[in-house]
């Protein structure tokens, strides 16, 4: 697909402001919101903050990694950009919704690319209910946390936790317990995509638990529930040698 108006954004690191300078001057560009496709330039926190911003525009991103983590970038060169950008091949990914309400009763919605986690917020463990579709399939979850996790979030935070890398187009999430103690033996499980997860906080009080979807955090919940936005597509674009399913699948045999 031939992209003929190019938009540019990129993290305050030097290293991606000298790659901006460097593509503006080299590109006819026009602003991000008016753009047939979006070049990101920094890490997967940059990519992140860009998927959410043009979330509702539809616009493809195609992200050049200039920071440290660069899972969800393709590698950076200057030359030859538009021909890389008409060659690149397209992930559709659908975000995670999170509806939060407080123990003071209020509520807040986010959406998340990668996740939902909930922490606990003091010194003592957390402990939650966790249910799906209605059914409780776990009473008393005694631990530091737990996070759903989206296949394209699965080698983030989730990873960290042990949970299970999911093939981008599987119609799965993964559930994902952080450091449980009781019980034990549970690592977690994989849902359906269409699955309606909701946590309920024992002692919300007493124990008080935070909800982060991807950089936004709710503190002080005492029930969450997350899905599937299907209604929601982010675009992101990579280089056919380079895109997202191989590197979620070589992931997988690293080491």
């Amino acid at each position: 697909m031939r992209r003929r108006h190019i938009g540019f954004v990129a993290s305050d690191a030097e290293e991606a402001q000298t790659a901006l300078a460097e593509l503006q001057a080299r590109y006819s560009h026009v602003p991000p919101e008016e753009a047939d496709v979006i070049v990101a330039l920094g890490g997967d926190g940059l990519m992140l903050e860009t998927l959410h911003t043009y979330m509702d525009h539809q616009i493809p991103i195609y992200g050049m990694n200039r920071g440290t983590v660069g899972f969800l970038m393709n590698s950076y060169g200057p030359d030859d950009l538009r021909e890389r950008l008409d060659r690149a091949e397209e992930v559709q990914l659908h975000p995670l919704r999170m509806l939060a309400q407080r123990t003071d009763g209020s509520e807040r919605g986010a959406l998340a690319i990668n996740e939902v986690s909930l922490l606990r917020q003091s010194r003592q463990a957390a402990k939650i209910d966790v249910g799906i579709d209605g059914v409780t399939r776990l009473e008393e979850l005694i631990c530091d946390g737990i996070l759903v996790a989206t296949p394209a979030g699965s080698t983030a935070y989730n990873l960290s936790a042990h949970g299970p890398i999911i093939p981008i187009g599987a119609p799965l999430l993964a559930l994902t317990p952080i450091s449980a103690f009781r019980p034990r033996r549970w690592r977690g499980a994989l849902l359906p995509h269409k699955a309606r997860v909701t946590f309920t906080i024992r002692e919300a009080d007493k124990r008080p638990v935070s909800a982060t979807a991807d950089y936004t955090e709710v503190r002080n919940v005492r029930e969450v529930t997350v899905y599937e936005e299907q209604s929601i597509t982010s675009h992101l674009l990579f280089d056919p040698e380079h895109n997202l399913e191989e590197r979620i699948l070589k992931e997988q045999f690293v080491p």
